[in-house]
């Protein structure tokens, strides 16, 4: 694909604002770049962009994912390749936005093609992880795949998981498959690469008053009915920031402020591991811009 635009920055940033703006500029077609946004039934939880930007701009690959489903990221490259092979943009201009690095990484480098798991492998290493506990299953990784091991920190249960689901699912450590580069989807010499740097204070603040109107619009009712669905807790859909808090607050196991205020802090420290990471994995290509900075269509 070439001649995209990638607007990458954490949380309550502005993305989703910036995307619509250049889209109607240019006639583009947004694109979702975020991994808690492919979920239906959290809208607001995960502030995908409301009914009426969607109903004025084309917006793909949002809410299309079912909360009892696992998400990741080779799924989201099949999913985009699907959309350019379908000639879903006919030739519009794609605005991918979101603050998820590994799905734009991915988009410009291409992902390692890792075979398909089984829902029992999977299932098997999920009920393990909370059986056991995430310290067990990192040294019975470093028994099988020591490299992943060593790149993986022993209470990062998820990806210790996934290492241990691919090396039993296919035989090789997740290590070998992962040196095989893939193929990217977009061509990073014509994309224009964007990233949002906002100033802390400011970006905190905006957090806080995004929640508080998450909340008018229907965030408790949202966390309810996910709740109510039996979901297991591991799964990706029920680390939506904000579901845990105001479902235990819904228990009266903790009180609705603070409920309130765990979310947000819970936000402020995910936005600050978004900065972290961009900072340091997105190069020097990438265009480096304030939070509500004017930029051109181009």
């Amino acid at each position: 694909m070439r001649n995209a635009t990638l607007i990458a920055g954490p949380t309550a940033s502005g993305k989703s604002a910036l995307a619509m703006t250049l889209a109607r500029e240019t006639g583009g077609v947004i694109v979702n770049a975020d991994s808690m946004q492919v979920y239906s039934g959290l809208r607001v939880l995960t502030a995908r962009p409301g009914v009426k930007d969607e109903a004025e701009i084309p917006h793909l690959l949002f809410g299309h994912v079912d909360p009892a489903a696992s998400y990741s990221t080779g799924r989201y490259m099949r999913d985009v390749s699907a959309l350019v092979a379908g000639d879903a943009f006919a030739g519009r201009k794609a605005i991918f936005v979101g603050g998820t690095g590994l799905y734009f990484r991915a988009l410009i480098q291409g992902l390692s093609e890792i075979p398909e798991v089984p829902d029992r492998i999977r299932q098997k290493w999920r009920a393990a992880a909370k059986d056991e506990g995430a310290a067990t299953l990192h040294r019975l990784l470093a028994e099988r795949d020591p490299a992943a091991a060593a790149a993986i920190h022993e209470a990062d249960a998820q990806r210790i998981v996934r290492a241990l689901e691919v090396v039993e699912a296919s035989g090789k450590p997740i290590s070998h498959w992962q040196k095989a580069a893939g193929r990217p989807v977009v061509e990073a010499s014509s994309a224009r690469l964007l990233v949002i740097e906002p100033d802390r204070e400011e970006l905190a603040e905006r957090i806080s008053r995004r929640f508080d109107a998450m909340l008018g619009e229907g965030a408790l009712a949202e966390a309810r009915a996910i709740g109510a669905r039996g979901l297991d807790p591991a799964l990706p859909a029920m680390k939506a920031i904000g579901l845990r808090e105001l479902l235990a607050a819904d228990r009266d196991e903790i009180s609705f402020d603070e409920a309130v205020e765990r979310a947000k802090a819970a936000t402020r420290q995910y936005a600050k591991r978004q900065m972290t990471w961009f900072r340091t994995q997105l190069g020097p290509e990438w265009r480096r811009i304030a939070m509500g900075e004017a930029v051109t269509p181009g």
